[in-house]
């Protein structure tokens, strides 16, 4: 084990024996943060990794301010994930237990166990504790708990939070349509998926064209456009059955009936054939009667609702792009006895004007963009911009009759009721992203009646959840968008199923609450958990009043206690406790949790709890890639957290993870990125731990103040970065910024000691929520006591920032800079170097033009030639002007400072940088040793160089 592995150990070992982060209600400031509970399917992953690692440094960096901090931790085995696993495990599904034994490392005696769900889970929730404890991170575990029948308490929470809702008119039975897997007979949430997280029905609206004693029903997302269909597009190679369907028949792919019968009563298949026997011949269009020719396209898929697609090419680019290469190539199409006299006759219909395009929005984007053909890549494009054109600015044409002259946006629901009612449409709800449940199934849509749902379509609700949002800090802010369309788009959802894991719906026990549904309010939970674990209150003590009292303050506390047999003292606690931490100051997640989890979470806060119960803050970050490749169980694209920590350590995988990404952006874990930051953090604890053997000067010079001022802007803004959770810039300032300015310092001069050490402390605690064993060792060198993790952040201090201190370094920095780059380019090895710095008058300029607007800029000369003691320098001034106009980044005016003085004090270690003599002379003084003549180049800031 290297240095740094054991400090790691021995750090997390140390907090965990000595419980420094079990935080209980009291006087000061409190800070409420938490991180979604993990799935126990499998051990934490390096995605888990990355964003508790976020909520992590961000609760340290609270507790450093002095906040009262709760970072506490719970389990989730809710739903059909563990459930699933367990049968394929008892089914001897080879592909399961490969991933079991193989990455998720778990040993082949222990997988034999895992035909029980609930061994599953503890396993995987005993594994991941210990991973957690080894991470640092700081969690509260006496509020540790775990969902539905590994708690029974939780279950009872539940319960009550679900008779509340019911009680309030927020949970009904109704028919909708839901993500529905076949196998276990019950509605698929986003987390019991194995792919297609996020995926919910769309639905798609059937046009029905008459095809002798049948319909061809054409699916569209567009209906409006049936005003413009010049064909139909069918797949020759595909097989089509004629069904019975509510009275009629319809043509449907043979792929379409499965889904067709979860959302139809009386689907019955009548005959089939292939799709090459429809093409050639026409069917009507329901609005005016035209015939419409049917033509062959091996891009329309079966498996894509009903596996007929009508053709509008004057508004869709994939529909003219087809016709285009199909007229212009008619080979296939003759084959079905098509001519190419006829296919040329087809022209594209008119029907939507947008103010960006003409008669033929599709056609005329399509050849602004330069698309080739149906298979080119930016047709997707064209389409997604032809499509919201014409939705928020189209206007319909007079080929509309009606509805001519009306925004489609206005007429859509409209003219959707109107067509229902001709009996010319219907409608069908699809996927349009593959979705399989956990179980392996591929879903599908269904039409459940007598479900339990959530009302999230309540406009009053959203009302609610709109108010909450705008006092909600969103970080990053450009998420809030993300937010905002979920509310407007969300629709009732399922809260239960029939199979898995999870607390029974309390008045319909055939049903149990799913994995979405008993995820929102939980972190109310934490707040009273520490007292029913420590007590082990049972479940059977904790009713509906018990809940109501602690989270409301209803009913009388002598009776309640009398009733369910806690005392009073406990019930107060409890009470206590809920009032003190809520609410939650920060919930922290990835971004494909806006559509449902993180977005729940607010519905449900604002009618359960008052508001100053509702949200603080919500974090919202990318998802982890491995290698740059999503990450990927199936695939063997996948890290565990134990792995991570067994190959890094916990020091490298805390920096590695968080210096990977901020903000929206997806994170990548990169094993030479993990091993450069391995070796950055070594020898930045070496650097330390040897500082004290470093040779030191007593008095204090220029550079010192400059390192005290450098050190206050990177005190502001690591702050200010922690502050909205931008956890990769404050790493970047609180690091390795600081860092880069202590090299400097050494390299300037023997370091000051008093300030050296200053500076690594305030550098310790900057980074301290990042590596957090590091800087307890550290700690520990400096000669402090107790742990940094308990000591007060540093305050920036804005009298100690020195302008002109800092504008000196920058100017030796960028002289140092500038010498080396002549010896290089001269390619001579120099004995001497003069510096020759600006006159008075040149500094005169700058100040002027630095205080000038850009539009009193363009009169400096007149202004400047006002002066008696410029006028001589008509011709420099002229150039100076110039070169400053040109370089507005050397214009911005910082601080007048003595350069010959600053020059004079440095002369030692540009010396030495440089290997040469140095001679410092102002440029206007007479008799100065000016060979070149190199003393008129030298700018304010900018000395002139020569060398010898």
């Amino acid at each position: 084990m290297t240095e740094l592995r054991e400090i790691d150990s021995k750090w997390a070992k140390k907090w965990n024996r000595m419980k420094i982060f079990e935080a209980d209600i009291g006087d000061k400031e409190k800070i409420f943060a938490t991180f979604p509970f993990p799935y126990m399917n499998g051990p934490l992953h390096l995605g888990h990794a990355f964003t508790s690692t976020r909520v992590d440094v961000w609760a340290r960096f609270k507790r450093m301010q002095g906040y009262n901090t709760l970072f506490p931790w719970a389990w989730h085995i809710t739903g059909e994930p563990i459930a699933g696993a367990a049968k394929r495990v008892a089914e001897g599904d080879e592909s399961q237990i490969r991933i079991f034994r193989d990455i998720d490392e778990v040993p082949e005696e222990e997988i034999k166990k895992f035909i029980s769900p609930e061994y599953m889970a503890r396993y995987y929730i005993n594994d991941s504790k210990k991973s957690l404890i080894e991470l640092g991170h700081s969690i509260d575990w006496r509020r540790e708990f775990t969902t539905t029948s590994l708690h029974e308490q939780f279950d009872r929470f539940i319960e009550w939070q679900y008779l509340t809702l019911r009680d309030k008119g927020y949970v009904r039975k109704g028919t909708h349509p839901v993500v529905w897997c076949p196998n276990d007979e019950s509605p698929t949430g986003d987390h019991d998926r194995l792919e297609g997280e996020g995926a919910s029905p769309t639905e798609f609206i059937i046009l029905k064209f008459e095809f002798g004693d049948a319909f061809l029903p054409a699916a569209t997302l567009r209906p409006e456009t049936i005003f413009g269909v010049t064909n139909m597009w069918i797949n020759p190679d595909v097989e089509y059955v004629k069904i019975n369907i509510a009275g009629e028949r319809w043509i449907v792919s043979r792929e379409a009936v499965p889904k067709l019968k979860e959302q139809k009563d009386g689907v019955e298949i009548i005959s089939s054939f292939m799709g090459r026997e429809l093409i050639g011949k026409v069917c009507r269009e329901p609005i005016k009667g035209r015939e419409i020719i049917i033509l062959p396209a091996g891009f329309v898929r079966p498996d894509n609702a009903t596996g007929v697609v009508m053709s509008v090419p004057s508004h869709a680019p994939y529909d003219y792009m087809a016709l285009k290469d199909i007229q212009e190539n008619p080979d296939e199409a003759e084959k079905y006895g098509i001519t190419k006299e006829s296919l040329m006759k087809i022209k594209p219909i008119s029907l939507i004007k947008t103010p960006e395009h003409g008669e033929h929005p599709a056609i005329e984007l399509v050849e602004e963009m330069g698309i080739e053909n149906q298979k080119d890549a930016k047709l997707e494009k064209a389409t997604e911009i032809i499509y919201k054109q014409e939705f928020y600015k189209g206007i319909l044409g007079n080929i509309t009759g009606k509805y001519s002259g009306l925004k489609v946006n206005e007429i859509k629901k409209q003219l959707l009721e109107d067509f229902i009612a001709l009996h010319i449409a219907d409608k069908m709800y699809e996927l349009l992203e593959m979705v399989r449940c956990r179980c392996g199934t591929t879903c599908v849509v269904k039409i459940l009646k007598n479900q339990w749902f959530l009302n999230y379509s309540n406009e009053e609700w959203k009302a609610k959840v709109r108010e909450a949002l705008q006092d909600i800090k969103i970080y990053p802010p450009e998420a809030r968008a993300n937010f905002e369309n979920t509310i407007e788009w969300l629709e009732d959802k399922a809260c239960a199923r029939k199979t898995g894991l999870g607390t029974l719906l309390p008045w319909d026990k055939e049903w149990k609450v799913e994995t979405l549904s008993d995820s929102t309010i939980y972190m109310a939970f934490y707040t009273i958990a520490k007292h029913l674990n420590l007590e082990k209150i049972p479940g059977s003590k904790l009713d509906r009043g018990v809940f109501d009292y602690i989270f409301y303050g209803n009913g009388n506390i002598e009776e309640l206690s009398s009733k369910y047999d806690i005392n009073t003292e406990l019930l107060e606690e409890m009470r206590n406790e809920f009032e003190y931490w809520m609410p939650v100051d920060l919930r922290c997640s990835a971004k494909e949790l806006i559509p449902n989890h993180l977005t729940f979470f607010i519905f449900q806060h604002v009618v359960l709890f008052d508001r100053s119960k509702w949200p603080e803050r919500i974090g919202v970050n990318g998802m982890m890639s491995i290698e740059g490749e999503k990450m990927s169980k199936s695939k063997g694209n996948f890290i565990t957290l134990k792995k991570a920590l067994r190959e890094n350590g916990a020091s490298v995988t805390r920096a590695s993870l968080l210096y990977a990404s901020e903000g929206m952006r997806d994170p990548d874990w990169n094993t030479k990125s993990a091993k450069d930051m391995e070796i950055h953090l070594r020898n930045l604890f070496a650097m330390i731990k040897d500082a004290s053997s470093l040779s030191f000067r007593k008095e204090r010079k220029n550079i010192d103040l400059w390192l005290e001022s450098r050190l206050q802007r990177h005190i502001k803004n690591t702050t200010d970065n922690l502050e909205e959770l931008r956890t990769r810039s404050a790493l970047q300032s609180g690091l390795f910024d600081v860092w880069r300015d202590i090299r400097w310092y050494l390299r300037r001069d023997k370091p000051e000691k008093d300030m050296v050490f200053e500076a690594i402390e305030i550098w310790v605690k900057l980074f301290s929520p990042y590596v957090p064993a590091i800087s307890e060792e550290v700690w520990g060198i400096l000669g402090k006591n107790g742990f940094i993790s308990l000591a007060k952040w540093p305050e920036y201090n804005e009298d100690k920032i020195n302008i002109k201190a800092e504008a000196a370094e920058d100017m030796l920095s960028e002289l140092l800079s500038d010498i080396k780059n002549i010896i290089k380019v001269a390619g001579i090895t120099p004995k001497k170097i003069f510096l020759y710095i600006s006159p008075e008058w040149k500094w005169e300029v700058l100040e002027t033009l630095s205080s000038m607007s850009k539009e009193k800029l363009k009169n400096a000369m007149k202004e400047l030639m006002k002066r008696e003691n410029l006028r001589k320098h008509g011709k420099e001034v002229s150039g100076l002007i110039t070169y400053y106009t040109r370089k507005p980044e050397r214009l911005r005016f910082i601080a007048r400072i003595d350069e010959r003085a600053i020059l004079e004090e440095a002369r030692e270690f540009i010396e030495r940088e440089a290997k040469a003599e140095v001679e410092v002379h102002l440029s206007e003084d007479e008799n100065i040793y000016d060979p070149a003549g190199k003393s008129r180049n030298a700018m304010p800031m900018k000395p002139a160089i020569y060398l010898e």
